[in-house]
C-alpha cells in the first residue's frame, strides 16, 4: 500500500497523512492517532527516501562514542540502551548512525554530521561533570538528549536518567538495617555524573546513621570484571575488611564475587553485596531467585524513553527541554544477609 491509497481509505489528503506520520505539530492528536492506527492495520511503511525529500530531514539519529570509552560498545549496558532506542527508531522510520571517534575529534565529528546533514539529532552518552558537549549541541542548534545528567552544567537540556543518588542511598540503608557498619563502595569513574551521584547517596546514608565514609574501602575505576576483582582483593585482605559492599555494575560484581571466593569467603554469609543494573538481556541475574541483591532499572527502557524524547524534539512535538528521572527498584537476592557475628 502506498501513501495515496492509505489517504483514500482515511478520506484525508496525502499531505495530511504524510504530516501526521511524520509528527508535524499542526496535525491534531486525534488525526495523528487515527492515521497511525490505520498505518499499523494496513501494514503501511512510509518511503524513507520520499520522507527525506519532503521534509528535508536525514531520518537518522547519531550516537558518537569517544575511543576512550570504547569499552561501552561491548558493555551489555550500552547494548541494551541501543537496543531499546533502536526499537523506537525502527518503528518511526529512522536509521541509527554510530560513530566511534578519538576523543580530540569529537567536536569535529559533531560539526561534520551537522554540515553534511547526516543526522537530525543526537543522543549523548556517559555525561561528565561540566560536560562541554551540552554547550556545543546548544550552540549548534541540533536536537539532543543526554542519557544521564551533567553535574555543573548551567544550560537547560533534555535528559533521561535513573535516580542514582537515591538508589545507592536506599541500598546503603538496607545494609545498615541488616547490621552492617563497614560498608565498602566499588564505584565507576568519579568524573562521570552517575558515579558522583551514587557516591553521594552512599555517603548520605552513612552520615544519617552517624557513620563516616572510609576512603580505604572505597574505589573508583572502570566498571570491568578485573576492576571488581582487584578492588575486592584489596578490601577483603584488610584486617578491618568490610562486611558489605556496594558495586556500581553487575560486571564489576562478578569480579568481586571471584575475589570473595578466592579469599575462602561466602557471598551473602561472610560478605554482603549489592550491585546496580541487573536487568540486562544477555547477562541475567539468576533465574527464579536473583543471585545478587540489586538496584534495578531497565536500561533498555531508558533507551526507548530517550529515543522517543529525541524524536519529539526533532519533529516539533516537543519544543523545550524535557527531563525524565526513573526510579530504581531494590531487588532482594542471595548476596545479602545480616552482618556476621565474628
Amino acid at each position: 500500500m502506498n501513501l495515496k491509497e492509505l489517504a483514500r481509505k482515511l478520506d484525508l489528503s496525502p499531505t495530511t497523512v504524510s504530516r501526521a506520520l511524520n509528527g508535524y505539530p499542526e496535525v491534531n492528536e486525534a488525526t495523528r492517532e487515527r492515521v497511525a492506527a490505520a498505518a499499523r492495520r494496513y501494514n503501511y511503511k512510509p518511503n524513507t527516501r520520499a520522507i527525506r525529500l519532503a521534509t528535508g530531514r536525514a531520518m537518522a539519529v547519531g550516537h558518537v562514542i569517544p575511543v576512550a570509552t570504547r569499552h561501552e560498545i561491548v558493555n551489555p549496558v550500552f547494548a541494551d540502551f541501543i537496543a531499546g532506542a533502536g526499537e523506537v527508531y525502527s518503528r518511526n522510520g529512522y536509521d541509527m548512525l554510530l560513530s566511534v571517534v578519538p576523543d580530540d575529534n569529537e567536536e569535529r565529528i559533531y560539526r561534520e554530521l551537522q554540515s553534511r546533514g547526516a543526522v537530525d539529532g543526537v543522543i549523548i552518552h556517559a555525561p561528565r561533570m561540566n560536560d562541554p558537549r551540552i554547550a556545543l549541541m546548544t550552540e549548534m542548534g541540533i536536537p539532543f538528549v543526554v542519557h544521564g545528567r551533567a553535574t555543573g552544567s548551567a544550560l537547560p537540556y533534555s535528559w533521561v536518567d535513573v535516580n542514582n543518588r537515591r538508589a545507592f542511598q536506599r541500598a546503603t540503608e538496607f545494609l545498615l538495617d541488616l547490621g552492617h557498619r563497614r560498608i565498602g563502595l566499588l564505584n565507576g569513574l568519579e568524573f562521570m555524573d552517575f558515579a558522583i551521584r551514587r557516591r553521594k547517596g552512599y555517603e548520605d546514608a552513612l552520615a544519617e546513621r552517624g557513620l563516616a565514609a572510609d576512603p580505604a574501602i572505597m574505589s573508583s575505576d572502570e566498571m570491568t570484571e578485573a576492576a571488581g576483582y582487584r578492588a575486592g582483593i584489596a578490601m577483603l585482605t584488610r584486617p578491618d575488611r568490610p562486611t558489605a559492599l556496594l558495586v556500581s555494575s553487575m560486571i564489576m560484581g562478578l569480579g568481586l564475587r571471584r575475589a570473595i571466593e578466592e579469599r575462602g569467603l561466602r557471598m551473602g554469609r561472610d560478605v554482603s553485596v549489592i550491585i546496580h543494573d541487573d536487568e540486562l538481556s544477555y547477562l541475567r541475574n539468576g533465574e527464579d531467585v536473583p543471585i545478587f541483591t540489586a538496584t534495578r532499572s531497565s536500561v533498555r527502557e531508558a533507551g526507548r524513553q530517550a529515543a522517543d524524547m529525541l524524536l519529539d524534539l526533532i519533529t516539533g512535538r516537543q519544543t523545550g527541554p524535557v527531563e525524565l528521572l526513573l526510579e530504581a527498584e531494590l531487588i532482594i537476592g542471595q548476596s545479602t544477609g545480616p552482618r556476621p557475628t565474628s
